[in-house]
């Protein structure tokens, strides 16, 4: 009888079954990024994981197109692991997609949410931009009570 495979076996291939089914949805000539595709998944992924599974796409059947997944910057990450170091590029740019320096040069633009949330990006550097402006607007409101409410933590404490 042969041995049995292991759960984590089972379950790794489950996730990257998910993966790959988010990746074969992405529309020709538009890229995404491995922190949408975790998030979109609905499980507990890490864009580490995603990117991982992408390592594994090129046995998987039906083909995965690999080459539209890129990291939060829009920068081609994943090209090593190509055939050639090329031909991610050249992928992308057979679609119509325009890459300078190994970076997608209007990644906003081409950016593809796997989540379907209108008028949300899942993870792109503007969307982080914009909430780090408004973090900032907020901060100094919340910082002062912190400050105030640490000052008497320490009244409070009894001596041993």
């Amino acid at each position: 009888m042969p041995p049995a495979k292991p759960a984590e076996s089972k379950a790794g291939s489950n996730y990257m079954e998910v993966v790959f089914s988010i990746a074969r949805r992405i529309p020709k000539g538009r890229a995404t990024s491995y922190g949408a595709i975790a998030e979109a998944a609905g499980i507990r992924l890490t864009p580490r994981m995603v990117g991982w599974a992408m390592n594994a796409a090129g046995r998987a059947k039906p083909p995965v197109p690999a080459h539209r997944v890129v990291n939060s910057k829009g920068e081609l990450s994943g090209r090593s692991f190509f055939a050639t170091p090329t031909l991610m590029q050249e992928l992308l740019e057979q679609e119509g997609v325009t890459v300078k320096n190994d970076r997608i040069a209007d990644f906003e633009r081409v950016f593809w949410d796997p989540a379907g949330k209108p008028g949300k990006a899942a993870v792109k550097p503007a969307a982080l931009k914009v909430r780090s402006k408004k973090a900032t607007a907020v901060q100094p409101a919340k910082a002062a009570p912190a400050k105030q409410k640490a000052a008497k933590s320490p009244q409070r404490k009894k001596p041993r």
